[in-house]
């Protein structure tokens, strides 16, 4: 990220993000989807839970799946977020978890 950007800016990003997320994530069978206070849980039929929630101080997304942590950063100009060890998209990190929790393909289009 180049720099540090404006918390209203990162609000409004992070809080459009969590809702696409929740959306797209709700389409998923055998994935129960609940976003409050800024905090997107995935639960499994299994019981197993991933969590995706917005981090302001850190002007951040995190999330936590299994044993793994990810924070992404913003590109408002892209509207995207980005994994700050892997350079990994936010959808595509967390459509490759689910898919390798469910071990099956899902459709998880970016909204």
């Amino acid at each position: 990220m180049p720099g540090p950007i404006d918390e209203a800016v990162f609000d409004d990003l992070a809080e459009r993000t969590l809702h696409a997320l929740e959306d797209a994530l709700d389409e998923v069978e055998g994935l129960e989807v609940d976003l409050e206070s800024g905090i997107l849980t995935l639960e499994f039929d299994d019981g197993v839970r991933f969590v995706v929630n917005s981090h302001r101080a850190a002007r951040q997304i995190w999330m936590a799946a299994g044993a793994n942590a990810w924070h992404f950063d913003a590109d408002p100009a892209a509207r995207r977020w980005t994994s700050t060890k892997t350079r990994e998209d936010l959808w595509a990190c967390i459509k490759g978890q689910i898919e390798e929790k469910l071990g099956r393909p899902v459709d998880l289009a970016a909204r």
